[in-house]
């Protein structure tokens, strides 16, 4: 079955976005993380609704009893008519997914110049994904780094977890400078079982870094999924007026005019961004660059048609850590 297409949500239109989609400057005045998660996946599965693809998995196993919470559209009524209880049609790849979402919180992240920063963004699409898989009753971890790790939540699926992982993206981070290896190499060294890691974060930093802590996680099993988040202005570099300039992670400041250094600045970054893809491609993870302009629902989608693709999806998932 091919992943549907992207949905056609009912929310309102918001002036220079996508038709139907929440404006994420918008959805970021709600200020309960776990409220903008219902929104956008609430919007989202109206999407999907609509969608002549309502399903993820057409590879039918066994049947399971029906429990409260399961979708009614799996009920086999046949069945049903012959043994007057209810059954579920199982998937052949239904397990439980084991997921640690990642999100930078370093001090680049704090940067943003369209009413939203990349650690807003971040968080809120990490809490979307949160609320999306605890939903289907996936075990979802957490971990904030900056230059080490600053929070780091194991992955679960009992009741009250989600709150707690809203809790802990609800709080600013510090503000230090990235150190992308370390931390991922930590947290790979203890988790053992293989899983799902969806890593939210700017990476500006040395592409042979993203190589070598992304490779780690691959070569442990783990299925890795790379959002690199981006101001707009990060990408197109339209300023007009000579300013200084400070670096976020090391404070220097420049006086630059962008007239005279635009035209460098945008060779560079795209040489930059297309290394980082290619770094993580190459060993083997997904990677999707996102603006804080795109719509978060489209982020969840994003994640959806890759796993997808790769044959397992969160809520239907081959072997018990999503292993191949």
């Amino acid at each position: 079955m091919p992943p549907p297409p992207p949905p056609q949500l009912t929310s309102g239109q918001v002036p220079g976005q996508t038709p139907g989609f929440m404006d994420p400057v918008a959805l970021t005045r709600v200020k309960s993380l776990h409220l903008r998660a219902r929104l956008v996946v609430e919007g989202f599965d109206k999407g999907i609704h609509r969608s002549p693809y309502h399903g993820f998995s057409a590879e039918f196993s066994e049947y399971r009893q029906y429990t409260s919470g399961d979708d009614p559209r799996y009920l086999d009524w046949r069945l049903f008519a012959r043994s007057d209880r209810y059954y579920i049609k199982k998937f052949e790849d239904e397990t439980n997914l084991r997921c640690h979402l990642v999100v930078d919180g370093s001090r680049s992240m704090g940067y943003g110049t369209a009413g939203i920063t990349k650690w807003d963004y971040a968080r809120t699409a990490a809490a979307t994904v949160a609320y999306f898989l605890s939903r289907q009753r996936d075990a979802v971890g957490l971990v904030t780094f900056e230059d080490r790790v600053v929070e780091y939540i194991p992955p679960r699926a009992r009741p009250g977890h989600l709150a707690h992982l809203m809790a802990a993206l609800q709080r600013e981070p510090m503000g230090k400078a990235t150190d992308l290896a370390g931390p991922l190499d930590e947290v790979g060294a203890a988790t053992p079982r293989r899983g799902l890691f969806v890593l939210f974060s700017d990476l500006l930093v040395q592409p042979e870094a993203v190589r070598s802590s992304v490779g780690n996680l691959r070569a442990a099993g783990h299925d890795v999924i790379v959002f690199q988040v981006l101001d707009p202005q990060e990408v197109v570099f339209d300023f007009d007026t000579p300013a200084m300039f400070r670096d976020a992670e090391s404070g220097r400041e420049l006086f630059i005019d962008p007239r005279s250094a635009a035209s460098d600045y945008r060779k560079r970054f795209t040489e930059h961004a297309a290394k980082v893809r290619q770094e993580c491609v190459g060993v083997g993870a997904d990677f999707e660059q996102v603006t804080t302009d795109r719509p978060l629902e489209l982020v969840l989608f994003d994640l959806l048609t890759i796993r997808t693709k790769r044959g397992r999806v969160p809520g239907r998932n081959a072997g018990a850590g999503g292993a191949r």
